[in-house]
């Protein structure tokens, strides 16, 4: 089992989820440049976080638009697990993976500040360690995190069982003040029809280990590598 994890010019968290799922978990863990095109040899695929190609035109639109999101499309369709991380889901989006959009927050500021999340479903191969309902506590580092999407695609998501994450009080409330970017519904995370590609703002490969406050990110990895066993 290898997973790969895709750099794009601007990817910034791509050592980070390598530190993770090579020495914290022992997993086969692959750097790989966004020029190749054959991922034939991956089982899974980690889209990171950071500003690829300084969020131009939109956060994640010229990436979007490289070759090796045709071979990614290929391996979504194969039903191989794939997660975009904050920039990661903002790609997902731009690519037609992943319904809605990412916008500038509501407060047009960068923030970066710990979140907590409930776990909306357990039924997807990133969630199937965590109990529904339960609370999460990992951080978010973003300007452009405010999920959109149209009703019919809300209720769609709704409807599906696709929101994986929302943002609440460390109660598991859903509220506005919990709400760090606006996003609608308080969607922090979702996926696709097939369950197999996630999205998500939220940074899990910086709450992995207990030296950083919250291993609570660990368990969505632990999630993939199970389902990819």
């Amino acid at each position: 089992m290898t997973i790969g994890i895709i750099q794009f010019g601007g990817s910034n968290c791509d050592l980070d989820v390598l530190h993770i799922l090579k020495d914290e978990m022992g997993v086969d863990a692959e750097l790989v440049w966004y020029k190749e095109e054959n991922l034939k040899r991956f089982e899974g695929i980690v889209i990171p976080g950071g500003f690829s190609y300084g969020d131009y035109l939109r956060a994640g639109a010229i990436a979007a638009r490289t070759p090796i999101m045709t071979s990614i499309h290929k391996l979504a369709n194969e039903g191989k697990p794939i997660i975009g991380i904050c920039n990661g889901f903002q790609i997902l989006t731009e690519s037609g993976l992943l319904d809605g959009a990412l916008t500038t927050n509501d407060y047009p500021k960068f923030r970066c500040e710990n979140t907590y999340l409930r776990v909306e479903t357990r039924d997807t191969p990133f969630t199937s360690r965590f109990r529904k309902g339960e609370v999460l506590n990992i951080p978010i580092a973003h300007m452009e995190g405010n999920f959109y999407a149209d009703e019919p695609i809300l209720s769609m998501l709704d409807d599906n069982e696709q929101v994986v994450f929302r943002y609440v009080d460390n109660n598991g409330k859903v509220s506005d003040d919990a709400n760090p970017n606006g996003s609608l519904e308080n969607i922090a995370g979702i996926v696709n029809a097939k369950k197999n590609v996630l999205g998500m703002m939220p940074h899990p490969e910086r709450a992995s280990e207990s030296i950083l406050g919250s291993e609570d990110g660990l368990r969505i990895f632990e999630s993939m590598v199970d389902f990819i066993q």
